[in-house]
């Protein structure tokens, strides 16, 4: 592939480690803004050349970083403005509740052992009172004065484990004009509850909300699974793919009179992969139920199926089973056989994957997968048409950990599409400068990274945003 090389322009430093970046047209605005959301709770916009703050709900995000270590999953993780933000005020957000703490799903220190295979098949019990966090997606609305309230709430969501919540995982879909919101698989390694493939579990699905269904339900109840929602709920709620390990949001790209989407599954030990599909058929929550109850998959075939927990990419899910006294034996174990053959031929192949570890002198061995962005643009003449994604940090000998910026192009014969590194004038210095996230605008002409000085949230004011520019 072309090497590409780009320059990165400083549009604000010193904030907090910034988790969404969207633009959006303020009610009474002529410009298109870029607003900034980070983990700890702030939303700000970058108006008259100056960043100014649209809301803080940093009351309302629970505490993040008192375990681990200053890393956190949790925090405000997604915001998205209403197609006709502009005109009626109203916009998405998804977060980790204060007060919400749970003592975890499983006893602490659990962690799934490949080579006790009990515990990589584990059940969530008692789940009103083993849990880690509740999740929370709200609409609110931009008042006659300018100031933003909460409007109602649509979701309540119980989260097992601190990570693997999803992040930039509210978008609008222009398709069908429907919030999206994408969750991860609960978290912990390797799903150990396979909430991702249960098709009763909220967990590891991508949604689609229809926010025009007022539920006059104010304070829904918190829940795990589709039926112990209330019916006026499941009826706003479609379920587009499931399979989903982790997942930094979805990107639609217009092709002709149709729509592709792309996103981002995050692996396991292996592997991290983005897949692409235009044609799907969601299907309404109450017609799954119902499914459910009857034991009938047939009318499913329209559900995007991206794999995990039985596949890791294009690859089954392997293990590193080190379980013998012989440090230089490397074995690798297929750790859910039957999965990975009972959906080996209903799931979605990736478009691209880029392996963790990659001898290759032109490509990079990846850590986690933070931002898929389609880029429209003319601006940089080599990536028009592609996808341009991020990767928190690439692996190898450097002194200070280092964010990676690479595209893609879609193939027509069905192959993996190969990959390439695009390369950054910007001198970080001795600063540790991990890529947390990758943003677009409305037209998707521009492209925008977050970057944040270390891989902990608590390490406050770090971040910076800056504008990928030829």
């Amino acid at each position: 592939m072309k090497k590409v090389k780009v320059r990165l322009r400083p549009i604000v430093s010193k904030i907090n480690l910034p988790t969404v970046l969207k633009t959006a047209i303020l009610p009474g605005d002529s410009m298109e803004r870029l607003f900034i959301a980070t983990q700890v709770g702030e939303i700000f916009y970058i108006g008259n050349e100056s960043i100014r703050t649209f809301l803080d709900i940093r009351p309302r995000i629970l505490k993040l970083g008192d375990s681990g270590g200053g890393y956190d999953e949790r925090g405000l993780l997604g915001l998205a403005f209403h197609p006709q933000f502009y005109y009626n005020g109203l916009f998405y957000l998804h977060y980790s509740v204060v007060g919400s703490q749970g003592p975890g799903a499983s006893p602490a220190g659990f962690q799934p052992n490949p080579c006790d295979p009990t515990t990589l098949n584990q059940r969530w019990k008692n789940r009103e009172t083993q849990y880690d966090h509740i999740d929370t997606v709200e609409e609110w609305i931009i008042q006659s004065n300018g100031q933003p309230q909460k409007r109602r709430t649509l979701l309540n969501l119980r989260r097992p484990f601190m990570n693997h919540n999803g992040v930039h995982s509210l978008n609008f879909s222009p398709e069908t004009g429907k919030l999206v919101l994408t969750t991860g698989d609960g978290g912990s390694g390797y799903d150990p509850f396979n909430l991702s493939q249960d098709d009763m579990e909220i967990a590891g699905k991508i949604l689609e909300i229809d926010v025009s269904k007022n539920t006059f339900i104010n304070n829904p109840p918190i829940v795990t699974r589709f039926n112990e929602l209330p019916v006026a709920i499941q009826e706003t709620l479609t379920v587009m793919a499931k399979g989903v390990r982790n997942i930094p949001g979805i990107s639609f790209q217009r092709f002709h009179n149709q729509y592709i989407k792309y996103v981002g599954n995050v692996g396991q030990d292996l592997v991290e992969s983005i897949f692409s599909f235009v044609h799907y058929k969601p299907m309404p929550v109450t017609q799954l139920i119902q499914s459910s109850l009857m034991n009938d998959e047939s009318n499913q075939e329209g559900i995007i199926n991206f794999g995990w927990r039985g596949w890791e990419g294009a690859l089954p899910t392997l293990i590193r089973r080190n379980c013998t006294n012989n440090p230089d034996l490397e074995e690798k174990v297929i750790a859910f056989y039957n999965e990975a053959v009972n959906t080996s031929v209903r799931r979605l192949p990736p478009l691209t994957s880029y392996y963790h570890d990659d001898p290759r002198p032109d490509k990079f061995g990846g850590t986690a997968l933070t931002g898929v962005q389609a880029y429209m643009g003319n601006g940089i003449p080599d990536l028009t048409g592609s996808i341009v994604f991020t990767d928190l940090a690439r692996r190898g000998s450097q002194s200070q950990l280092r964010g990676v910026l690479a595209y893609t192009k879609i193939r027509t014969d069905g192959k993996l599409s190969d990959f390439s590194v695009i390369t950054t004038d910007y001198d970080f210095g001795s600063q540790s400068a991990v890529y947390v996230n990758l943003g677009t605008n409305l037209d998707q002409t521009r492209l925008y990274l977050g970057v944040h000085g270390s891989i902990k949230v608590t390490d406050f004011n770090q971040g910076a945003v800056f504008e990928i520019v030829p």
